[in-house]
């Protein structure tokens, strides 16, 4: 997937998180591995994959584009995060299991990954599913049950990387061309210092803005940053 061409989607109106809206950056061999794999509902012998990295390095983003990739194909998968208080038995409908989050799991939602973990691989039908997982820390740091950590380290492990400041920079002009919004250097100074530098969160401040200045009928500059906010 070199040079793989990035459409810029409307992310202040909450698209979802898919290939296309991820911008590749230093990442290129995570995305096309992921992207390869769940291009087919049933992938035929799946390698289990973790990708790790710090916050903001875009791993919930290319679990939920796995999921919504699978999605397309009419396939399903299994979804737990740290927000998943009661998980549900492994389902052998699934196509996929996606654990995000796995560095702040409960022993019971470690219990629950390690059954999915084992089912997926050990299917009554014979065909194996695949399963993707995330972190913060290479498998062998991660603060989980011995046998779960094992696992997670069993397959494809990818590291991924933040984007650096100028390549947040360059995200966000094209995502407010796109949108027909000029951001002078005073204002994206302003942004990246007073905010998140999370690109996630940036966009999202990003579309507030643009629909703010619509409302208002004015440029985006930073009295009407400060203007929205106080109004917020």
């Amino acid at each position: 997937m070199a040079g793989m061409k990035q459409l810029v989607l409307d992310i202040g109106q909450a698209s979802d998180p898919t290939f296309a809206n991820f911008f590749v950056g230093p990442n290129e061999a995570a995305v096309r591995h992921l992207a390869l794999w769940s291009g087919s509902s049933s992938p035929q012998a799946p390698v289990p994959t973790y990708l790790w990295g710090l916050e903001a390095s875009g791993k919930t983003h290319l679990l939920k584009a796995v999921s919504e990739a699978l999605r397309g194909h009419g396939a399903s998968s299994g979804w737990m995060d740290a927000s998943t208080r009661e998980p549900p038995a492994f389902n052998d409908a699934w196509s996929a299991v996606i654990l995000d989050d796995c560095h702040l799991y409960t022993p019971l939602q470690q219990r629950a990954a390690f059954n999915w973990f084992v089912n997926a691989l050990s299917t009554d039908d014979g065909q194996p599913r695949w399963v993707v997982a995330a972190g913060n820390a290479p498998p062998a740091d991660l603060a989980l049950r011995d046998d779960l950590r094992s696992r997670l380290g069993w397959g494809h492990v990818f590291a991924l990387q933040a984007l650096s400041e100028a390549e947040r920079r360059a995200v966000l002009r094209r995502e407010a061309a796109a949108r027909g919004v000029v951001l002078g250097d005073e204002v994206m100074d302003f942004m990246l210092r007073r905010f998140s530098r999370d690109l996630g969160s940036l966009m999202q401040l990003l579309g507030r803005l643009d629909a703010y200045a619509l409302l208002t009928q004015r440029a985006i500059t930073i009295p009407l940053i400060k203007t929205m906010l106080e109004n917020e």
